[in-house]
Parts: C-alpha cells; structure tokens; sequence
C-alpha cells in the first residue's frame, strides 16, 4: 500500500502547529521563570550607582511593566524572528550569539551520533551474530566478544565527565596522541565526540543485539539457512533491515540529545559551544540570552521527535493507518 500524500501533508501541518505551540509555550515558560529570580541581571555588577542601574534597565526595557516585556519580546520574536540583546555580551544581539555557537554543538553532536550509530549497530549485530557460534570461533573473535559485550554492559550509564576523564588521561596526557581541549582543528574534535558518544554506543549495541537476535529466530531466517545460504548474506541481506527499524524511534531523539544536551562535554573541552553560553548566561542571568538557548533546544528535540513519528510509517508499512 502506497503513501497517501494528501493525509501525510495534512499530518505534516498538524505536526508544525504542533510544534509552533510548543516554542510558544517553552519561550513564555523560560521568559517568566527567568523572572522569578530575585534581584536583576546588573545586580551582581560592582559599583553601580542607582541612576547606572536604572539607567541599564531602561536601556533593555526592563523597567517596564512585566506584561508589556512580555508581549513586546513574543512579538519581536515571532514576528521578527528578534530574541533580543544579550545583557551580559555588550552590543551583540543573542541571535548573532547564537549562530556563532550553534555550528560547534551541531557539528559535535551530529559527529557523536554517527560514531554512536556505526559502533553500535556493528557491534550490537557482532554479539547477536557470534553469541551461538562461539564455540567454533577462533580465541580472537571470543576475546572481542567479551570486550564488546563487557563495553556494552558498562558503559551504557556511564556519565560524561567520568569517560571524558578517562580518554583524558588515556589519549591525552598519557599517550599524548590527541589535545585536551579548545576547539582549533579537526584533532580537537575526537576526545569530545568520543566522550559523547560512550553512552549512546552501548545503547545502541543493546538494542541491535537483542532486535537481531530476534530476528534470527524468524522462520524466513531459518529457512534461508537451510536453504544453504551464506551467513554473511543471511545478516546483511536478510535480517539488517528488520533489525534497524527498531532503532528509529530511538535515534531521533538520541540526534537531539546529543546536539542539545553536551553541556558538560563542552564545559570539560572548553569548546565554544552553546551549552558554554547556556551555563554563563544562566549564572549573570542574561535573560534573552538563557531564553534563546532554550528555544532552540526544545525546537531541535521536538522537531526530530515529529520527523521520527513521520519518517517510521513511511519505512514500516505496519505502522500505516
């Protein structure tokens, strides 16, 4: 059964209203919490006389009503796409902030993901495959099977600053193969998307091994077998298509995650990042700064979350209505 185009478009824009809802409510959510805070983002300045400090407030408009802050900063927003003006970052604008950052979390994330996805797909299909055909195996296939099993089982909860830690002192003061910090070349970018990426590689190996392994026990799998037919053939050929689809509503969300949620690895490597501009605009409470990095995090994750839910019945016709 073919893709209804007419339902899909009409799924299309129930998702992007959806989501416009959805960065409505998160920016309104952040713009009064932020406010909530006690004191003011020029409080913490040193020597600020009260005329200095009114004059700031004026400067940004925050001596106005809060409900006229409101209204002017949705509509700037939504109607210029204006997020506003750093308070803390003299004469830069957050969305120019913002452009500059947001390559380097992109780039980072997107590059985890991939070395998450191969590495795991292709040991996650390691252990389902040899898991019964170890005893005819060589001692090096069961050497890697027990790494990659025990690298599976381990790491998978592992938290950033302990493997970034780790390949630290390994990779980097230890061997001195790669630098440690900043984010000056293409060698500055290994130990980051390295450390991203333990967690999810070992989530992933879970869950392609235990899909792949319920694949294999499929009648058309056996049947292939008796037929005669190569092993390799069996696991490419036969049994990877169906052993990924469960992985898509995964890695969606896992896309997101990681481009949005490498604060700690940015903090560690001293990257230029956004997660480095989320944590400093936080502590001066740099409101439309906070507000900006927020908006376009919970944009990216619901926006891979709707192309998921679009993208899986597209590949998975069981999943057509």
């Amino acid at each position: 059964m073919g893709v209804n185009i007419s339902k899909l478009l009409k799924q299309l824009s129930s998702k992007f209203l959806t989501l416009f809802v959805l960065v409505y409510l998160v920016a309104s959510t952040a713009f009064f919490l932020l406010r909530l805070l006690p004191g003011s983002p020029f409080t913490s300045e040193r020597h600020l006389s009260p005329e200095i400090l009114a004059s700031l407030e004026a400067k940004y408009n925050l001596d106005k009503p809060l409900i006229e802050q409101y209204f002017q900063y949705i509509s700037g927003l939504f109607l210029h796409f204006d997020f506003g003006p750093s308070l803390k970052y003299p004469n830069r604008e957050v969305l120019d902030i913002l452009i500059d950052a947001f390559p380097v979390s992109l780039g980072l994330g997107f590059a985890a993901f991939i070395v998450a996805l191969v590495l795991g797909i292709s040991g996650g299909i390691f252990l389902a495959a040899f898991e019964k055909r170890l005893v005819k195996s060589n001692p090096f296939t069961q050497t890697a099977f027990s790494i990659v099993s025990f690298y599976s089982n381990s790491a998978i909860a592992m938290p950033s600053f302990i493997s970034a830690g780790l390949l630290i002192a390994i990779f980097g003061l230890y061997l001195n193969w790669l630098p440690v910090a900043l984010w000056e070349g293409p060698e500055y970018m290994i130990l980051p998307v390295l450390t991203l990426a333990v967690s999810p590689t070992a989530y992933i190996m879970r869950i392609t091994r235990a899909s792949f392994k319920e694949v294999l026990e499929q009648n058309y799998i056996k049947i292939a077998i008796a037929k005669g037919v190569g092993y390799a053939a069996i696991l490419y050929k036969h049994a990877l298509k169906n052993t990924l689809l469960p992985l898509l509503a995964y890695i969606g969300p896992l896309l997101a995650i990681l481009i949005t949620g490498s604060f700690v690895v940015e903090f560690i490597f001293a990257l230029p990042g956004m997660g480095k501009y989320f944590v400093t605009a936080f502590i001066n409470r740099d409101y439309f700064l906070v507000t900006g990095v927020v908006i376009i995090f919970s944009t990216i994750l619901s926006a891979t979350n709707i192309a998921i839910e679009v993208i899986n019945p597209l590949v998975n016709p069981k999943l057509r209505g």
